[in-house]
């Protein structure tokens, strides 16, 4: 994993500032024109994961693991048909990818793959934001130059980097802030915190085999982040990247909710980012790609460790298993007629890409006021 430094250099004003790495990647300032917030109609902020795209080349890409009566008339233009119906179906406020959005050695063109992926998030208007897997380097661009495409597209609030953060492993880090409904008592408060981290590609280090992991720069930076925000309020956060950490390998069928079909890939070393997250005590759950056909979620010392499960048509996935994409549903109290107070609850489901778009797998994973009762609750799907 590549260390950086960069340098600031201010042209004309501060609305035309531009970073420059030490590598020449030009990429501009970050837009906060979107500022992220809840509805004030249903009191909620909707969140849409899209895990594992492999985007290509559009209608020249092939499928894979498909029943044989699928592969005819499917490409690429699958995964975003996908995209659109998601979209329309759930009505997100903000659309995260968790990472090999693109699929780098089938891909002829990075920028043209990525501009093609992510195009019906741009369409929608809807805010997105995306983190880097494993695959999303591996065509024309680096690890950098696809980050810093990608900040520079439209509508999305990823971020290169921390702005304030010197030296920090991967591109990729940042947070965002979710405030409280317009015109109440919490519209210029967070309310809800996002983090976002780069959890690598595969080892750099020739006696450690296998995938990359969270290191300690980013892992300084979190915490740093995290009690800065707890002390503005105790805000309930969420953190999304691509590599499962070692610790999704703790649970079996007894005590998650969705299937365990293969393997936790995550890196051959454990770097403690789990236990970095369960002593900053905000996040309350933690969502991944990488593995295509395990989509489970389950509780691990208080935090939720959840997949997205396999979104895209060009990545492996399991023949007869639909691709899926994972909804995050956060609702506030109501705290009088007219008045949303704080988070509530945390609620969450899977949509299959068949017919009707099947809603699967409803789960609390996380409440204001206790339960009381192990017993399940029914969850509203959608």
């Amino acid at each position: 994993m590549a260390r950086f430094l960069f340098t600031v250099i201010v042209l004309c004003s501060l609305s035309s500032l531009i970073f420059v790495n030490t590598l020449g990647i030009r990429r501009p300032a970050p837009n906060d024109a979107k500022q992220l917030r809840f509805d004030r109609k249903k009191g909620e902020f909707r969140i849409l994961q899209v895990a594992d795209m492999h985007y290509a080349d559009g209608k020249k890409t092939p499928c894979l693991d498909l029943l044989p009566q699928q592969f005819a008339h499917c490409t690429d233009l699958n995964t975003s048909n996908f995209i659109n119906r998601m979209i329309e179906a759930e009505k997100p406020d903000l659309i995260v990818f968790t990472g090999d959005n693109i699929f780098g050695f089938d891909a002829e063109d990075a920028a043209a793959s990525m501009n093609a992926a992510f195009a019906p998030a741009i369409a929608s208007k809807i805010p997105w934001a995306a983190v880097l897997g494993n695959h999303d380097q591996e065509s024309t661009l680096s690890r950098e130059g696809v980050m810093a495409h990608i900040v520079g597209m439209k509508h999305t609030l990823s971020r290169y980097n921390p702005p304030d953060v010197d030296v920090i492993d991967g591109f990729g880090n940042y947070n965002l802030e979710v405030h409280g409904v317009e015109g109440s008592s919490l519209m210029n408060k967070s309310i809800l915190n996002l983090y976002f981290l780069d959890s690598g590609d595969y080892s750099t280090v020739p006696s450690i085999p296998g995938y990359g992991w969270i290191k300690p720069s980013q892992q300084f930076w979190f915490q740093k982040t995290s009690k800065t925000l707890q002390k503005k309020s105790k805000a309930p956060a969420l953190a999304y990247f691509h590599i499962p950490l070692p610790e999704f390998a703790y649970f079996d069928s007894s005590n998650f909710t969705g299937v365990r079909q293969e393997g936790i890939s995550s890196a051959s070393v454990n770097s403690g980012f789990f236990t970095t997250l369960v002593e900053a005590g905000d996040v309350k759950a933690v969502f991944t790609g990488h593995d295509h056909i395990n989509d489970f979620c389950g509780k691990l010392t208080g935090i939720n460790l959840c997949y997205g499960g396999g979104f895209g048509y060009h990545a492996y996935g399991k023949a007869g298993w639909s691709r899926r994409a994972r909804m995050v549903v956060v609702s506030l109290e109501k705290v009088s007629h007219d008045e949303w107070g704080a988070v509530k609850s945390i609620k969450t489901w899977k949509r299959l890409d068949d017919e009707k778009l099947t809603a699967v797998d409803g789960q609390v994973l996380w409440s204001q006021q206790p339960t009381g009762s192990r017993r399940k609750k029914p969850v509203h799907l959608g």
